[in-house]
């Protein structure tokens, strides 16, 4: 993998570049559609491609190791093939997933030990069985197994916490460099900055993670609970400290106004859930504000989805018709809610690429962060 800065913004930390894969380019800064299960929900590939205009897709170690299991995975030829992907994947290593399941999950030195979500089973995770998972699914870029504190975790907790996370990042790393990629092509490992809302173990964890010299970093374990303003300044500590000419990517984060606060604190890659899953729950992400489809205010607007036209969905149907899916609960609501939400951020870091290359994205982004955070249904409709 390589990663090219093609150009700097003059007045903050925002750069576009490219990053080169096996299976393609990506254009950075870059959102990346979740597809946990080996889809995206509600999102045919082929709507990925066209409409959403996604270079790159996630994947999730834990859920595809659960289902549909590594020994189907492995007969089908990894994800990209199973799935009918053929641009980049990039893997989570299911820290995420643990961290979520604290209830049922016991960590060691060892691993992580847990219970299947579907069924109850147990099972253990540690730092070589993840590479292993993730060398059968066959990520592009795949990530290190990590422990994720909440954010309001003490600082004894997320010290400790952090200690494991480097424990088992050096355990990746060996794990890595003593197996081969299953499929042919070339696997980058990302080691996870972890550290919780304490500045020096960001730090420390930021300056552990350089002398493995990795084709890129994650910055994760932030957008879990603490303060928005608190997370915006451990981007900044860590960014300080990893490589200028690696790509850094935000895991989990978020929504659009962090996305371009992250953006000009140097951040490259994102992940989240957020288009989709709002876009389920019927709320559309768009330049002039959040917009509630369920709301009764658009039952007779005939006007279409949104005028600036992201996907050929929003020019499609009006915002009467959506809200009627929403309302008769039909399945074509969801998919056209997250065809459109998906469009949108794909939209909104391609433009932060066009105005990080045209010199003005500081006087850009804080114009669009200001209507970014408007929620439409307070008021008309704005164009």
């Amino acid at each position: 993998m390589t990663f090219d800065i093609i150009k700097k913004d003059g007045n903050s930390n925002a750069r576009a570049g490219v990053i080169t894969t096996a299976h393609g380019r990506i254009e950075t800064p870059i959102f990346m559609p979740v597809g946990t299960q080996g889809t995206v929900k509600a999102v045919h590939i082929r709507e990925l491609k066209d409409d959403v205009k996604a270079q790159i897709i996630l994947g999730n170690t834990y859920h595809l190791y659960l289902r549909p299991g590594l020994e189907m995975l492995k007969k089908a030829g990894g994800l990209h093939k199973f799935n009918g992907w053929d641009k980049p994947i990039l893997t989570d290593s299911g820290g995420f997933q643990v961290f979520s399941l604290a209830a049922n999950r016991k960590l060691s030195a060892e691993g992580a030990e847990f219970r299947s979500h579907i069924d109850g089973s147990k099972h253990l995770f540690t730092p070589e069985k993840v590479i292993d998972i993730q060398r059968i699914i066959g990520g592009d870029i795949i990530m290190a197994f990590d422990e994720c504190s909440p954010g309001d975790s003490d600082y004894g907790y997320a010290k400790k916490s952090l200690e494991l996370t480097e424990l088992w990042l050096d355990r990746c790393v060996r794990q890595m460099n003593a197996t081969e990629p299953e499929y042919g092509y070339a696997q980058s490992l990302f080691p996870i900055v972890q550290g919780c809302v304490y500045r020096d173990l960001r730090q420390r964890a930021a300056e552990n993670v350089l002398q493995y010299n990795a084709d890129g970093f994650g910055i994760g374990g932030l957008a879990v609970g603490e303060p928005t303003e608190k997370m915006y300044e451990m981007i900044e500590a860590v960014n300080a400290i990893l490589p200028e000419n690696r790509p850094r990517y935000l895991m989990g984060v978020g929504t659009p106004v962090n996305l371009l606060e992250a953006i000009e604190r140097g951040v490259d890659m994102f992940d989240c859930i957020m288009p989709t899953r709002n876009g389920r729950n019927g709320q559309l992400f768009t330049a002039n504000g959040t917009v509630n489809m369920r709301n009764s205010k658009w039952a007779s607007d005939f006007s279409p989805i949104d005028e600036n036209g992201y996907s050929f969905v929003d020019t499609q149907y009006s915002k009467a018709y959506l809200h009627h899916l929403f309302k008769a609960e039909e399945i074509l609501a969801l998919q056209i809610a997250s065809i459109h939400n998906l469009s949108f951020y794909l939209w909104l870091v391609k433009e932060a690429r066009k105005h990080i290359a045209e010199g003005d994205f500081t006087a850009w982004k804080s114009k669009t962060v200001k209507s970014l955070e408007f929620r439409v249904e307070s008021l008309e409709w704005r164009v």
